[in-house]
């Protein structure tokens, strides 16, 4: 008689834990369905902002054969925004861009960069006098960004793919 109450007391046990298993197992599948969207759609985000509007990459690729550096000779010192507590501070930055040799505007403007070096430092002066000190070292990405799309708006060509700060000083 005992054996057979263990057997039914083993059998109630396995048939508990089967139906709790199955429990855990749809609420875990269900939680996971939503984690799965959650990073999908991230995913998404993150890839609309690695693709432009017409399709094609943001940033273009160009190889190291295809690319020409420009460095502005001189590190340019430029005066910040103020601070709250009112004190001026300054950035010394040099600044190189990297150009697309096979770009249809290189053959116009890329190999006469030196006649318009001091339009391209005017740019770059007043994006970063846009920021204050603060701004300015949490946001060199930005910065960047915006000095690349200004000096290709400013030239109408794309031939200038990349902004590069060599050193960068703040004071």
């Amino acid at each position: 008689m005992k054996k057979n109450l263990i057997s039914i007391l083993i059998l109630a046990l396995l048939i508990v834990n089967v139906v709790l298993t199955a429990i855990t197992m749809f609420s875990v599948t269900s939680t996971n369905k939503k984690t799965a969207a959650v990073v999908n759609d991230i995913a998404s985000i993150l890839h609309l902002e690695l693709i432009g509007a017409n399709g094609e990459n943001a940033q273009p690729e160009v190889s190291m054969k295809d690319t020409v550096p420009y460095a502005i000779e001189d590190d340019l010192t430029i005066m910040l925004k103020p601070d709250e507590d009112g004190k001026d501070h300054v950035v010394q930055v040099a600044v190189s861009l990297a150009m697309n040799s096979k770009d249809k505007g290189y053959k116009t403007y890329g190999e006469k960069m030196d006649e318009n070096v001091t339009l391209i430092k005017a740019e770059i002066n007043d994006v970063f006098s846009a920021y204050t000190l603060e701004e300015a070292r949490e946001n060199e990405d930005a910065i960047r960004e915006e000095i690349l799309k200004r000096i290709q708006a400013m030239f109408d060509s794309e031939f200038v793919y990349k902004v590069t700060f060599s050193s960068i000083v703040y004071q």
